[in-house]
């Protein structure tokens, strides 16, 4: 599944929630990550995230892709350093 993982989190916590999103995912911009998992990375990464959060003060959205058949990727601008990566903008059509 192609996963996005998008989170506004209090500032005490946003490297900690990074580093795990990273260990799963591909960090696209700030407060934004993407990538392809399997349901046991996906149910991995749930939990992990889940760990680290205060859920009064956090909030970290996941938007569950079953295919990207249907997804395209329509980018303006240059991506973050980090983000930079040959296949940045997708058309998967």
């Amino acid at each position: 599944m192609f996963v996005l993982m998008v989170y506004d989190v209090n500032v005490k916590r946003v490297n900690k929630v990074l580093k795990i999103g990273r260990k799963y995912l591909q960090h696209i911009q700030n407060s934004f990550l993407e990538g392809e998992l399997s349901p046991a990375q996906f149910k991995s990464l749930r939990q992990e995230i889940k760990k680290t959060i205060k859920p009064e003060e956090d909030c970290v959205r996941f938007y569950l892709l079953r295919t990207t058949k249907y997804l395209t990727i329509d980018q303006l601008g240059t991506p973050q350093k980090s983000a930079a990566r040959p296949d940045t903008s997708v058309d998967f059509l």
